[in-house]
């Protein structure tokens, strides 16, 4: 069963929440202030949590703060939740590193879509992935760049980058089709597994985010009105 963290400072949404979450194998457990969410994230393995859900409307801290905070230590899936739905809201909690987000009122299920959505990314393979006689991902590897699907890490220049769940999607998709122009469509339909509203900026945020942390290696290429490819060279591994 997953572990599902909830930070939000409303006490009637947790129970009813936590009662539909048993229905699909989730275990919700709700922290009412930031200050108490970090602490539970703080123990080994995040605190036993799979995924995070956080209100922006918080005390203590909004909810972007509160994500740029738990992005500096660990990479485990968010998704927000937004009272007004407002695209800047949206925009600025892609590029603080949330994996997804949700427009309030929502309804429970596609909360559990959404949820269910990015734990599978986190663990599936996928499925273009080359793999070994023994069934294991193979290592790709570029100029600079090397890609291990089955840690889920990245070395840039020999160094490990910490990326988030979107982000190392994003970038192994680019990396499995190396030589190839992906536009924004192509790539939210393979990294989004249920039907969501489709934000094409969501993209161009996360490719942006990519770069940043991936410097001074120069890996995405931009080909206006195309779209994004992998501009580096495959080399043995």
């Amino acid at each position: 069963m997953h572990r599902i963290l909830l930070i939000d400072d409303d006490e009637q949404l947790g129970p009813p929440l936590a009662t539909y979450f048993q229905r699909f194998e989730l275990e919700l457990v709700q922290a009412l202030r930031p200050s108490q969410g970090l602490a539970l994230l703080e123990g080994p393995g995040q605190g036993g949590f799979d995924a995070a859900i956080l209100d922006v409307m918080l005390p203590e801290m909004d909810g972007f703060e509160l994500c740029r905070s738990i992005r500096r230590s660990s990479d485990i899936p968010l998704i927000m939740l937004t009272a007004r739905g407002e695209v800047m809201d949206r925009v600025v909690g892609l590029e603080l590193g949330a994996d997804d987000y949700l427009p309030k009122p929502f309804e429970p299920r596609e909360l559990v879509a959404r949820l269910q959505t990015v734990l599978r990314r986190m663990k599936a393979p996928a499925p273009n992935d080359a793999q070994d006689g023994k069934g294991v991902q193979v290592v790709l590897a570029f100029d600079g760049l090397r890609i291990d699907p089955a840690r889920r890490s990245v070395l840039c220049l020999g160094r490990e980058v910490e990326l988030t769940g979107t982000e190392f999607d994003l970038l192994h998709l680019l990396a499995r089709e190396a030589g190839r122009v992906l536009c924004r469509d192509d790539i939210l339909n393979q990294l989004r597994g249920h039907e969501a509203e489709l934000y094409t900026r969501a993209v161009d945020i996360v490719v942006s985010r990519l770069r940043k942390k991936l410097e001074p290696l120069d890996a995405i290429k931009t080909l206006r009105n195309a779209g994004y490819t992998l501009a580096l060279r495959p080399v043995p591994t």
